[in-house]
């Protein structure tokens, strides 16, 4: 997976992925008069594999996941999710909450505790409330449908300002295959990954081990390479489920050909609900693709990416529409990488700003440079020219909504 992969396939919207249903309610947790908690069923034990916040304040729901993917070899059946608390830094009694979530789940669903996964997002601290999650349950159960994707993506919102979800289709062993999922995502947004869920359905016939090592590596080219502010979230989550309702035969080997081939569906699924996640970013006016080429290695490029994309700074910029080039290569140059300042260039979309270590001295880059920063897209490359490889990360600007929506969360 050396090239970035395309997105251009991927759809949204509604979508349908034989072997699941989905579902979305309204408990009152915590919103009114809006759904906020969604279900996901797999009508087998379907293959499952995640992968989770590396933050060390990691959410009940996040310990739990990796409690049950490995006590049930990887298999899931169900994914119940709410929004409005994380349950994050509650404790012993936080954990217990989340298990009895599951456990009367499993006991409604007449399935296996252990195949049953939670997710939560929202304020830090506060307990799940169960009586709520009682009263929902059943009506989850009860409005389980092939096509509730989009209403669940709602459902799953905090300070998102759309749905998102994402779906494609490619061939596997002659088999048509589909593979759709959503997210959610809006702030706290970092690797490794961000206040975020995604999750993802495949009716593709994998096993455990193979599912596990393209979410890896998807997630490595999507969720991972993307940032908003930074910041990365207790509650972490990207789930997918792979059901092997497409009826061919199950995918055993990585490296095989049919694997490859899942890996770059998955990848594009996922880079799109990634970039979905910028693209709403809290208060964000602007959606900016930050290109490091001509490094020695990728790590060496994704150094210098993320900490021109993670830049105040330059983010402040962006949202002003000011083409004030020093700060990103400001941001470049404390990134911990040891170029040479004399050989970097930086392009605005196609216009050369600062080339080999110096302004470009041209008096009408200014204008040019500008009219590129009023555009909703955004290209900013820089050229190391010290070799080959390059990185790419997604960012947002930083605009005067960012602060207004994050000064009083919680109230």
């Amino acid at each position: 997976m050396n090239q970035e992969p395309s997105a251009e396939t991927v759809q949204r919207g509604n979508f349908h992925v034989p072997g699941f249903r989905v579902a979305s309610a309204m408990s009152g947790m915590r919103y009114r008069n809006r759904p906020d908690c969604a279900l996901i069923m797999s009508d087998v034990a379907a293959a499952a594999a995640g992968v989770f916040t590396q933050n060390r304040f990691c959410a009940a729901p996040v310990v739990l996941c990796k409690e049950h993917l490995d006590a049930a070899h990887g298999r899931a059946r169900a994914v119940l999710i709410n929004a409005g608390i994380a349950n994050a830094c509650t404790g012993e009694e936080g954990i217990r909450r989340a298990r009895q979530s599951a456990q009367r789940l499993a006991t409604l669903l007449g399935i296996p505790y252990r195949e049953v996964l939670v997710a939560s997002t929202g304020v830090i601290g506060p307990q799940l409330h169960l009586e709520a999650l009682d009263h929902v349950l059943p009506q989850l159960i009860a409005t389980l449908h092939p096509e509730g994707w989009l209403d669940a993506a709602r459902a799953i919102m905090t300070t998102d300002t759309v749905p998102k979800t994402a779906w494609a289709r490619t061939q596997v062993a002659g088999t048509t295959i589909t593979c759709g999922g959503m997210a959610k995502g809006s702030g706290m947004i970092s690797p490794d990954m961000a206040t975020m869920l995604a999750f993802v359905v495949t009716d593709a016939a994998l096993a455990p081990n193979v599912l596990r090592y393209w979410l890896t590596e998807s997630v490595n080219r999507s969720f991972n390479r993307i940032t908003v502010d930074g910041d990365t979230s207790t509650n972490d989550t990207v789930l997918v489920l792979a059901s092997g309702a497409a009826g061919h035969a199950i995918i055993t080997d990585s490296s095989s050909p049919e694997a490859e081939n899942f890996g770059a569906l998955l990848t594009r699924v996922c880079l799109d609900l990634a970039q979905q996640i910028v693209r709403d970013g809290e208060g964000a006016t602007k959606f900016v693709a930050v290109t490091v080429r001509g490094a020695k290695s990728r790590q060496r490029a994704l150094a210098v990416a993320r900490t021109v994309a993670n830049s105040p700074l330059v983010k402040t910029a962006l949202f002003g529409q000011d083409a004030n080039w020093g700060r990103v290569v400001a941001a470049a140059g404390r990134s911990g990488v040891d170029f040479d300042p004399d050989r970097v260039s930086l392009y605005f979309d196609n216009v050369c700003i600062f080339k080999n270590g110096q302004p470009v001295a041209d008096e009408t880059l200014e204008a040019k440079a500008s009219a590129v920063l009023r555009q909703k897209d955004i290209c900013m490359t820089l050229e190391l020219g010290e070799g080959n490889a390059s990185e790419t990360v997604y960012t947002c600007d930083f605009s005067y909504d960012y602060v207004k929506i994050n000064a009083d969360y919680r109230s």
